[in-house]
């Protein structure tokens, strides 16, 4: 399943690479070093994963985090760096439940009318093409 969306010109115009983890690659790696150790914690001797039952208080965590930024945790992790994963973690939360809560109508809608455009810009497309 891609998060992407499926016309090209929409995936291009998501800078993924040069306009996240370009600009953030040590943080990028550092929140990934996280995850690795929390996994470890909550999950000891099991493969990468995100238990999300053991894992419900994103913004009330990220702000403890927050107030203690700028040090390192007990367990050597920046509290900043728990801040970024837990900022992650609840704007994923919100995504998800955003897109899961749209009524299928709209969906539908949606996914027609984005069908119905590409369709007229190959329209327009193969008509300009034959005039030149």
């Amino acid at each position: 399943m891609s998060h992407l969306p499926d016309e090209a010109q929409e995936r291009k115009e998501l800078p993924v690479a040069t306009g996240f983890v370009d600009y953030f690659p040590d943080a990028i790696i550092a929140v990934a070093a996280c995850s690795r150790a929390g996994n470890e914690q909550h999950n000891p001797g099991k493969p990468l994963h995100w238990d999300r039952s053991k894992s419900g208080d994103e913004s009330d965590a990220l702000f403890r985090h927050f107030l203690d930024r700028g040090t390192m945790d007990t367990d050597g992790i920046r509290h900043s760096v728990k801040v970024a994963w837990r900022a992650m973690a609840l704007l994923q939360k919100e995504l998800e439940n955003e897109e899961a809560n749209r009524p299928q109508v709209q969906r539908s809608y949606e996914e027609t009318q984005e069908r119905n455009d590409q369709e007229d810009r190959n329209t327009w497309e193969a008509l300009h093409n034959s005039v030149q």
